[in-house]
């Protein structure tokens, strides 16, 4: 299991566990690849369930390059995600709640 007050989510993908983290560089990443908008804007998607399956799959793929994997969003395109669509949607939901906590929120669970 990864360190959730260091930002780690896990998620298994094609029988394998990977953590994720958005790191900086994770997250500079993430917002160049980004269709529309900033970082700002992807946490709001989020907060209001207005969020696409390609935010989804972009999240997953900066988590999983910030917690050391090579590879790139197509490797995923077929990939099996335990737990399915929904599983990924809470991961991808998770790294950004873990990237944006407080230091106390942390300390509180939150």
């Amino acid at each position: 299991m990864g360190n959730p007050w260091r930002g780690d989510v896990s998620l298994t993908i094609n029988g394998e566990r990977h953590v994720m983290r958005l790191t900086l560089g994770a997250l500079a990443e993430l917002e160049a690849g980004l269709d529309s908008g900033s970082l700002v804007e992807l946490v709001q998607r989020f907060e209001k369930g207005g969020f696409s399956t390609r935010d989804v799959l972009k999240l997953i793929v900066a988590g999983l390059r910030g917690g050391g994997w090579q590879g790139q969003g197509k490797d995923l395109l077929h990939a099996e995600i335990a737990g399915g669509p929904m599983a990924a949607t809470r991961a991808a939901a998770e790294l950004l709640a873990r990237a944006f906590m407080l230091p106390e929120q942390a300390d509180e669970g939150v």
